[in-house]
């Protein structure tokens, strides 16, 4: 009866390695951090306030404005790593897409026109007019 049983656990855990084994480096991670994560935040919390009995007042605000960056950091890269967090589109590729929308786009030409010390700017029914000044 308990040979049956230790072979059960055996099977299970056989079968719990290989549900492992199938799973993405994103679903490890996810778990990981579900077991640790808030162990890690409350680490490097305690860490600050702990050091802040040691430290002189002067100190102080750089190591909280340090524990406050790594926080900040380590939660940032969580939600990168657990997906709740958007990824941002890179700004040249937002970029690129904007001036190929505007290739597409029609508009009315600019002229400028210099007469002496009057600038005309001219672009479809605008026009600016500027007359330099002189400096003596």
């Amino acid at each position: 009866m308990e040979s049956n049983l230790n072979q059960l656990k055996l099977q299970a855990e056989i079968e719990m390695k290989k549900l492992e084994m199938e799973s993405s480096a994103r679903e490890v991670a996810s778990k990981s951090i579900g077991k640790y994560g808030l162990a890690y935040i409350t680490l490097i919390i305690l860490i600050g306030v702990g050091s802040s009995a040691f430290l002189p007042e002067a100190a102080i605000t750089a190591v909280m404005t340090m524990v406050g960056g790594a926080l900040v950091a380590l939660i940032s890269m969580l939600q990168g790593i657990t997906g709740t967090q958007e990824k941002e589109e890179k700004p040249e590729i937002k970029i690129i897409h904007d001036l190929v929308s505007r290739l597409d786009t029609k508009e009315d030409p600019m002229r400028v026109t210099v007469e002496g010390d009057r600038v005309t700017v001219t672009k479809g029914d605008d026009t600016v007019t500027a007359k330099t000044t002189q400096k003596e």
